[in-house]
């Protein structure tokens, strides 16, 4: 049988994980016995922080510890390694998967064990040493470090798959200097959907890019609006706020907007207000730049229904004028027959009735 390559990505990168490993949709899990965490630690045991979080100059070195804890009720032999950390097309924190060499806060974290054994129900508090490079670049850098189990297990085709379960816990460092937080949209695509109904709007969906291209680890909240030429209908609406974006990193996401007026073309305008992430404090308040893009949106249904009223007023009007030429047709008739019956009594009237001042000799009395 062929053996195929998986590497997990379902990673625990929470701080504490005392939770089984999440492995890649498709893919058989451990087994169900088998549950271990990792968490920031000191020497003694874990000490309740969320992440390892750090600021430190070029040039700094420090010392910490990363307890990796084995729930199971069997010894687990463990791979423990740090990596590079980026942000998912979905908005989610992940790690790069454990064929992939680090070239950034990964690579400068240095373990004492890069394999260890655990007995069961039992941790261990790995040292670990963090030296930041002297030409580290400034801003945030995130990664994580790892205990992973290989297992192998059969697909539905009957090939024997390795999977890497990993759990970790996150590592935030701020290299000091000058911050340059900046969220940038791209990739802005607007589709405008019109309703068969021609009393309601439509819907206006709008995909787009965001991409963080400073410095800090920043989320942000998207805020779209429309409007027809000369301002004509203006609408606005502000969508869900979007997940922590890692420097460099990039997110796909979508707004969409119903009860849009189809005025023939709109003129959309996105824009990303960039937030802070945990307690970081940034000064003065950041801004995003919005970014405009025009849409053609025709009123069919209402061009169909103005077409129908226009049809139908012009078929009253036509009636109308039919009713009254066929009146004026009748009067005129009327009046018609009303005159050849007087010219036909008027001769029988001279005859019965001649003047009475003459004679019937014709001769005056």
């Amino acid at each position: 049988m062929r053996l195929l390559a998986a590497i997990a990505t379902g990673i625990a990168l929470l701080g504490a994980a005392p939770a089984p490993s999440a492995p890649t949709p498709g893919a058989s899990s451990a087994p169900p016995a088998v549950a271990w965490g990792v968490a920031p630690s000191s020497a003694k045991g874990p000490n309740g922080r969320p992440a390892f979080t750090y600021k430190l100059d070029p040039g700094a070195t420090l010392t910490d510890y990363v307890a990796v804890t084995n729930h199971s009720t069997r010894p687990l032999t463990l791979n423990l390694y740090a990596s590079d950390a980026f942000t998912t097309a979905e908005g989610g924190f992940d790690l790069l998967a454990g064929g992939q060499q680090p070239t950034d806060v990964g690579a400068w974290v240095r373990l004492t064990h890069r394999s260890v054994t655990i007995p069961s129900t039992s941790r261990l508090n790995v040292p670990f040493t963090l030296t930041v490079p002297d030409d580290a670049t400034p801003g945030d850098h995130a990664g994580g470090i790892v205990a992973s189990l290989a297992t192998t297990t059969g697909d539905a085709q009957g090939n024997q798959v390795a999977v890497d379960h990993r759990v970790g816990a996150r590592i935030y460092l701020r290299v000091t200097g000058e911050l340059h937080p900046a969220l940038t949209v791209e990739n802005l695509r607007v589709r405008h959907t019109g309703s068969l109904n021609p009393l309601a709007g439509g819907a206006l969906t709008v995909t787009f890019t965001v991409q963080n291209t400073g410095n800090v680890r920043l989320a942000g909240r998207p805020r779209l609006n429309a409007a027809g030429p000369f301002g004509l209908g203006r609408r606005s609406v502000e969508a869900a706020a979007l997940p922590e974006i890692l420097p460099g990193s990039e997110l796909v996401t979508t707004v969409r907007m119903t009860g849009v007026p189809p005025l023939f073309r709109l003129t959309t305008s996105t824009l990303v207000a960039p937030t802070i992430v945990g307690d970081q404090a940034l000064d003065p308040p950041l801004k995003g730049d919005p970014v405009q893009v025009t849409v053609w949106a025709v009123p069919w249904p209402q061009l169909v229904l103005l077409a129908l009223l226009a049809l139908a007023v012009w078929v009253l009007i036509t009636a109308r004028r039919r009713r009254v030429r066929k009146i004026a047709r009748l009067v005129a008739t009327a009046r018609e027959e009303g005159r050849t019956e007087a010219s036909r009594d008027r001769p029988d009237q001279i005859r019965n009735n001649p003047r009475p001042d003459t004679d019937h000799t014709g001769k005056d009395k």
